[in-house]
């Protein structure tokens, strides 16, 4: 459940895009990609600093805690729906949403299947799970990053980019990351200019 100052913080920055695709839309951009931000809440920094507090932070047993990735969601709940909006009120142009958050959680929950071993610590960072202080020197990084969901602190691998990048085209190997289309079928969308 999200408190007020919350719920109020996320509109205030789904606004804030919503005007940037606005501004690109009549600067003549008529094919715009839009990422949700990703479940932050289970990154290893995030982790690391609610192991660090004692306000009722509530990790669940992937190791994410629950309510920043709660902001998360209500923040790409908002702009999913302005999305819409314009795609109905921008007749002529194509605005997908890519919902980065639902493709990583896929590959935090069924780790195995998408090749990774490590789905808490960071690759390269210094301390517990490699999340209190970041990756200073590639030097500090791991021998296999292809291993970890997480390069440091709050960013996910290039291995993990690799798949979100692929579904994001394709479709596969996780259906629906983008919408109302893929990337490859926006690519292949005729703008009425």
């Amino acid at each position: 459940m999200l408190n007020h100052s919350a719920e109020y913080f996320a509109t205030i920055l789904v606004n804030q895009m919503t005007n940037a695709m606005r501004y690109l839309y009549e600067a003549n951009a008529r094919k715009i990609i839009c990422l949700g931000v990703l479940p932050l809440g289970c990154a290893p920094r995030i982790a690391w600093e609610s192991n660090q507090t004692l306000d009722g932070d509530i990790i669940n047993g992937n190791g994410c805690v629950d309510n920043v990735n709660n902001w998360v969601l209500e923040y790409n709940r908002l702009l999913n729906e302005h999305i819409i909006k314009l795609n109905t009120e921008f007749s002529d142009a194509h605005i997908v949403f890519c919902d980065v958050y639902t493709g990583i959680l896929e590959i935090i929950n069924k780790p195995r299947f998408y090749g990774f071993e490590d789905t808490k610590s960071a690759c390269c960072g210094l301390g517990l799970n490699g999340a209190m202080i970041g990756c200073i020197s590639t030097e500090l990084a791991c021998n296999q990053a292809s291993a970890h969901v997480w390069w440091d602190l709050l960013n996910p691998t290039e291995a993990v980019n690799s798949i979100l990048a692929e579904a994001a085209w394709s479709n596969q190997p996780i259906p629906d990351l983008c919408r109302p289309f893929t990337i490859h079928e926006l690519v292949h969308t005729k703008s009425n200019l």
